[in-house]
């Protein structure tokens, strides 16, 4: 039994305007199936991408806290000059400067999109000129190595690295984003405005996969959800995550 990340979720009061933004930010395609935004790469709807992690943007009443999201998006670049003309872009589409206690001289420039989710834009990386456009998922934790042994087992990526300070998952694939928990002072304050949808094998048993998750130290978490067809869990530093049904 396995499970695969197949989507981030990013909560949004308007979906379809952040999603439009995200779409030309990536240089994706929008798709609004019903009440979501979906972005994902090509023209057409494609679900789950078998190589890359669409973007599904829920709506909410609520906008985002202060608070900085535990989770964001680092976006890859090949070149300086690359880098400069994609916040160059960003900014004309919207996106603004943050400042999440990065010093002056990092390499990597902080922005918000317009509803103030943070993101990265990165210096070019040799590690990511075939991850496509979005670099990383990136997690703020307490404990990197905790969560290379919870994640490392619930999904079925590959462990690259985990130090004290980092950990690194990446599809075993060898294809698409990175996933990547980083020591960062501060513990968990406000739920969750991004976070990652997991999804089944065709097969595999969905509540199996939950209760093994369980077992791994995951914690069922009632958002107000109701009765829907997916699971919403925690895993042990109190991040959310949804467990998705085969349709």
């Amino acid at each position: 039994m396995a499970l695969r990340p197949v989507q981030v979720n990013i909560k949004a009061v308007d979906p379809s305007a952040v999603g439009g933004f995200w779409a030309e930010a990536l240089g994706w395609s929008l798709h609004e199936p019903g009440v979501t935004a979906y972005v994902g790469p090509g023209g057409d709807f494609a679900w789950p991408h078998p190589d890359f992690l669409g973007i599904d943007f829920v709506p909410v009443p609520e906008p985002k806290s202060a608070a900085k999201n535990r989770v964001h998006l680092d976006l890859a670049t090949t070149s300086a000059a690359h880098q400069a003309e994609l916040v160059a872009r960003l900014e004309a589409l919207g996106a603004t400067r943050a400042q999440v206690g990065q010093s002056d001289d990092v390499p990597w420039t902080v922005l918000a999109d317009p509803e103030g989710n943070e993101f990265c834009v990165l210096e070019p990386r040799e590690v990511h000129r075939d991850t496509g456009p979005v670099a990383t998922v990136l997690v703020d934790c307490v404990d990197p190595r905790a969560m290379a042994r919870f994640w490392g087992e619930a999904v079925d990526w590959t462990l690259h690295e985990v130090t004290d300070e980092h950990a690194v998952l990446r599809s075993a694939a060898g294809v698409g984003p990175y996933l990547e928990f980083l020591r960062t002072p501060g513990a968990k304050t406000v739920p969750d405005r991004v976070h990652l949808d997991l999804l089944p094998y065709p097969g595999d048993d969905k509540e199996a996969e939950v209760d093994r998750l369980r077992a791994l130290g995951a914690t069922d978490l009632d958002l107000g959800q109701g009765d829907v067809p997916w699971t919403v869990l925690a895993d042990p530093e109190g991040h959310e995550f949804c467990v998705l049904a085969l349709s």
